[in-house]
């Protein structure tokens, strides 16, 4: 039924997502998938921010993002060989909505964060994926 599984990390919030893991695990296993773990950092493509940072900025930090990725990816998943990572700029929920709609994403599995006052006015990564994303999402609590 799946053939390409997201699964979103933040890398800030890594603690969150062991329940997400272990459930994207699963349905890779189950349905024989491709499972790529995607983080996002932030945009520095703005000529009034870029100009803030050296030219090579953006380079280094999706590489050391991926590095840091990498490693995580190691230490968290049972076949690390098998997972595939992607670090993208900008929002998060406007990269992950991206990603799935370039990359035909058949289901995401998103780490939920925990309860606070600032969903109820601000919404959440989560909620906007779930509302605008051509695919199933599972949102999985910690």
């Amino acid at each position: 039924m799946f053939k390409e599984i997201l699964l979103p990390i933040n890398m800030d919030e890594t603690g969150l997502s062991a329940r997400a893991i272990e459930t994207a695990q699963d349905l890779t296993e189950h349905h024989g998938a491709n499972l790529t773990i995607l983080t996002a950092i932030p945009d520095f493509s703005s000529s009034l921010v870029a100009s803030y940072f050296p030219e090579d900025a953006i380079k280094n930090a999706h590489e050391e993002t991926c590095a840091v990725l990498k490693k995580f990816v190691d230490a968290h998943f049972k076949k690390p060989a098998d997972v595939h990572c992607a670090v993208r700029e900008g929002s998060p929920r406007k990269v992950i909505v991206d990603y799935v709609e370039k990359h035909n994403i058949d289901l995401v599995v998103m780490p939920a964060r925990k309860n606070d006052i600032s969903k109820i006015f601000l919404g959440s990564n989560s909620s906007h994926v779930v509302n605008h994303a051509p695919c199933s999402v599972l949102v999985v609590r910690p």
